[in-house]
């Protein structure tokens, strides 16, 4: 394979920038870059770095031998200051001495290909990126750290363990006896029962990551758009007096607590004789069905406005917020939450219990996986596989075609880690990576 090169931090004005090479051979190339300076493996240098224009940086420097490395191959990392300038220099120095710019993932495809990771376990590292929360890096991390293959591996043991028996059985069938292991029955549902656990126990990534959706919504002029802004921390939506100002959806995300939310604006509701503010309140109106928690704003408290706007949204996701408690006295009465969007007051409390509302169960230690539908559909087959094998057993069946069901479960496992796989595959699987990882 080439050497390649990857930027991999954020192309942007920076403290540092961070590349990265890997490839056999490439520490031939990074003499020519050091000028003929020294280094040692698994050492942080502070190296200078020259182009054929001279000096480019003085930068740490960071080299891996393979097959001690990420990838397995020889490969090292530049941590250069992070100016657009140096960049482009470093960049135009790498290809210089015949290094390809790396496409997204192939460094841990790489890291596959060279088996220093299980196919699954590559697939958690864009998991692991992906996380914007604690709970889900929790996830996240025991697929990447070993935690899933461990788990993987005894229940394949285990498969091995049973097809040995199953041909032991046919093997003494061809000299007239019947089932001599008794308890083949048993264990091979035992194991089905064990894989069918595990599977319950993982979450699909697809429904997991999902961003918890929270929309604002009200009657006009409550101040929607000024308790989006303050939520969010910035002046994203448009404020005036003017009523019907909010007339599109206006969404931003707010990360507040090591929490990820989805916050949408919306317009107001009234009955209107205009034509494009009537569109934003049916906008509006689609919103609240795929929303998962509706704050409605509100300056005082009318029951019968509340009851609508409660029946509307559906009451079990709906948090009756007071806006402008700056402006109009009470003690809330009524309201599950109370805040000023001119003052701030109010707003840590609001934001407490929005996170309430969508705190995820605790995780335990085990079978707390996350997957993809790959995986999922590779679960799925395995189990209708002993399936098969247990009502084989149970309706003394073929022991050839109970063996065939058991290998064809063994293989899933095989294709869950990457034993077996197609170019296609990897193709899918590696082109959702960020380029540098």
């Amino acid at each position: 394979m080439s050497v390649v090169f990857a930027l991999a931090t954020p192309p942007a004005k920076s403290a540092i920038c961070v590349f990265r090479v890997t490839g056999n051979g490439c520490l031939g190339a990074l003499s020519k870059l050091l000028n003929g300076s020294e280094y040692n493996i698994g050492v942080f240098h502070v190296r200078s770095f020259f182009g054929e224009n001279g000096l480019i940086d003085k930068a740490g420097l960071v080299v891996f031998k393979g097959p001690r490395s990420y990838t397995g191959e020889d490969s090292f990392e530049v941590y250069a200051h992070g100016g657009l300038g140096v960049m482009a220099s470093f960049i135009k120095a790498f290809k210089g001495v015949g290094f390809e710019q790396a496409v997204g993932g192939e460094f841990t495809k790489r890291a596959f290909l060279n088996n220093k990771i299980p196919l699954h376990e590559a697939e958690a590292v864009v998991d692991l990126i992906d996380a914007v929360d604690e709970k889900e890096v929790q996830l996240a991390g025991r697929s990447l750290f070993g935690d899933m293959s461990k788990k993987i591996v005894r229940l394949a043991e285990n498969i091995d363990l049973l097809r040995v028996r199953v041909e032991a059985e046919i093997d003494f069938s061809d000299e007239g006896n019947d089932y001599l292991d008794n308890d083949l029955f048993h264990d091979v549902c035992l194991i089905r029962n064990k894989v069918s656990l595990f599977i319950g126990g993982c979450v699909n990534k697809k429904n997991y990551f999902q961003k918890n959706k929270v929309l604002l919504v009200g009657p006009v002029n409550s101040g929607k758009s000024s308790v989006f802004n303050r939520l969010v921390g910035f002046e994203r939506a448009i404020v005036s007096d003017v009523p019907g100002t909010t007339r599109d959806i206006v969404s931003s995300e707010l990360f507040y607590e090591s929490n990820s939310f989805s916050v949408f604006d919306s317009a107001g509701l009234r009955s209107t004789n205009d034509v494009v503010e009537e569109i934003g309140i049916q906008g509006t109106l689609k919103e609240i069905k795929s929303a998962d928690l509706v704050l409605g704003i509100f300056e005082s408290y009318d029951k019968d406005v509340v009851s609508e706007f409660e029946v509307l949204c559906k009451k079990d996701k709906f948090v009756c917020v007071q806006n402008k408690i700056d402006k109009f006295s009470g003690e809330g009465v009524g309201f599950d939450c109370c805040v000023s969007a001119k003052t701030g007051e109010g707003f840590d409390l609001l934001k407490d219990m929005i996170i309430n509302f969508f705190k995820k169960d605790e995780l335990g230690d085990n079978n707390n996986f996350l997957i993809r539908d790959r995986h999922e559909q590779v679960f799925k087959d395995v189990l209708l596989s002993l399936d098969s094998a247990c009502e084989g057993l149970k309706e003394n069946t073929s022991l050839e075609l109970v063996a065939e069901d058991l290998k064809i479960a063994r293989s899933g496992f095989d294709e869950l880690v990457g034993k077996k796989f197609s170019d296609s595959l990897l193709g899918d699987i590696f082109s959702s990576y960020c380029i540098g990882k």
